[in-house]
Parts: structure tokens; sequence; C-alpha cells
């Protein structure tokens, strides 16, 4: 910096008072200097100072050096206050369908700094990852309980009929109901790797005293749906199924069963010392400045909705 000054005023009295020195302790350093190189950097005389060939090579060179000092420390001050950084960030398969994409504009648009580092995982490997440190962040099914785990509930959404296009409840009129499903052979999820939907169907059958025919139990949502694409049986759905659009099968929306009853939630580790964590769960985790939050109906359209408050 004391080089950069005396070369950029060409007068070592103005360069002194630009770094608030003396003058005989800056003729020292920049005397040090060319020692330490082994070059003249600066032609002296009693009246003019100049740069040498060398002095005019080691300036262009000693600016790249502050800009990039002063660039590091720019970065860092934004790195404490989480403007830049990167976030581990798990989701299982159905929250790619449609809520991981809101997710992504949301973080590129509020805090366009933070870098999303994307792992598609199953909630329980979530779990394991955010203890291990392995993400940060995680797009999960409830419920989801340990030491130190936080939960915020993002979206609600209603399950829909997934149907043979050639069967007799897609191409009736009237919305299917879910006692139209008993003795009905469906494809079930699996009560291991699909567990979060196997044991909502589960609860929803019971409720309204209803027994399908079982007849397959995959774990991903979209080989349900290329099942019931090749007639195998019948299928309940998340909303967000719509976006992958599977010809030959029908989604229609199904009576007897109330509200939004699927669930997605964020996770994180309460102690994440992560400042690009807190940042971007401000945006994504606060209702009010990511706004309305979205599902997808059984036509593809947005059907807007509010999300729920943090369970603590």
């Amino acid at each position: 910096m004391s080089f950069v000054a005396v070369a950029e005023e060409l007068h070592y009295g103005r360069a002194a008072e630009r770094l608030s020195m003396t003058q005989p302790p800056l003729s020292r350093r920049i005397q040090l200097l060319e020692r330490d190189l082994g070059v003249e950097l600066l032609d002296r005389t009693h009246r003019t100072v100049r740069l040498t060939p060398a002095g005019r090579v080691f300036l262009a060179e000693a600016r790249k050096i502050l800009r990039s000092s002063q660039e590091a420390a720019l970065y860092v001050r934004r790195a404490k206050k989480g403007e830049v950084g990167a976030v581990t960030l798990g989701f299982t398969a159905t929250a790619a369908y449609s809520h991981l994409e809101h997710v992504i504009a949301v973080a590129n648009a509020e805090v366009p700094g933070v870098d999303l580092v994307l792992r598609e995982m199953v909630t329980a490997a979530q779990v394991e990852g955010l203890l291990s440190g392995g993400i940060d962040l995680g797009m999960i099914r409830p419920p989801v309980t340990g030491a130190g785990i936080v939960t915020l509930p993002l979206w609600r959404e209603p399950l829909l009929a997934a149907l043979p296009s050639a069967h007799p409840l897609a191409r009736r009129k009237k919305n299917p109901d879910v006692r139209d499903f008993d003795g009905e052979p469906f494809i079930m999820y699996s009560p291991s790797e699909g567990r979060y939907f196997h044991d909502l169907l589960v609860a929803v059958f019971r409720a309204a005293r209803v027994l399908p025919e079982y007849t397959q139990y995959p774990c991903q949502v979209h080989t349900v749906l290329a099942l019931v694409k090749a007639e195998l049986g019948v299928a309940l759905v998340p909303a967000a199924a719509a976006a992958l659009r599977f010809e030959g099968v029908v989604l229609r929306p199904v009576d007897g069963v109330e509200g939004r009853p699927v669930e997605l939630e964020l996770m994180w580790r309460r102690g994440n010392d992560n400042p690009a964590l807190g940042a971007l769960l401000a945006v994504i985790g606060d209702p009010a400045r990511r706004g309305r939050q979205s599902t997808v109906d059984c036509t593809g359209q947005a059907s807007p909705h509010s999300a729920s408050r943090a369970s603590r």
C-alpha cells in the first residue's frame, strides 16, 4: 500500500499525508521493499519521483493484490451476514416436482449470493445427513424428531385419484369418492421406502372403512403413475404429481378425504453456524417474506395457499 501511494502520487510528502504518516518512515519502507526485491522501483531526485520500468510492472501487480484483498474483506463481511456462501439442501423426489422450483426461485431472487447445493434424498437419509453435517437443510415428510432438529411446515396439498384413462371412475363426470376404492385393485406405497405415503393412505382408508386390494408396493410417485398407466390398479398421489403429466393417466380430485393431508416441511439442525442458512431461512421460512405459496391441482394449474407457522 505504501508503494502504491508513492507511485500514484509521485511525491513522498503527498503520499505520506495520504497514508497519515510522516515522510521518513515512508521512505524507509520503500527502501526496504526495493532491497527485498533486488530492484529499483522509483527513480528519485531532489525534485522528482518517477517509476522505473520495474516499478511500473510492480505497480500493476500491487494494484491487483490490493483489489483482491479488498474484495476478500468485503466477501468475508458479506459471508458473516449470510449474504454469500452455500447451503446444502436435501429434498425428496416428490418435492422436486413443483415445490423445489419455488424454493430455488425465492432463493435466487432474495439471496442471490447464496449457492444451493442440491441433494435428492429420502427423508430418513436427510435426517442422517443433517445430524452428520452432510446437509444444512432438508425438505422432508413429517414427522421427524431428534435432538436439536427444528422443523417448519411449508406446504399442505390434497391427494388426487390417479386412474387409467379407460377406467370407469375416470370416465364418469363426478369425482371419485374414497369409498369407490373398496375392493379395487390399488397401487400402494412401500411400507419401508415409501413409508410416509403408505401410512397416510392406511389412515385415510381406515377412517373411511375402506379396504382396497393392494397389487404393488413401489416407493416413488412416478413409479406409481407408471403402474397406473399399465392398468395394474388405481392410486392416490399428491397433487404435485400433476406436474409429471403421465399420458394415459387421469388425475381427479377425490371426495371423502378432508383438506390437504399431504405435508412438506423444512428441517434444520439447531445451532448450525452457517450464516447463509440463516439468510435463506429468513426468506423461505417466513410467510410474510416469501409470500403466498402454491400447490398444483389435478389440471396442473397453480392453486395458492399459505404455509403454516414453525413448530419447535
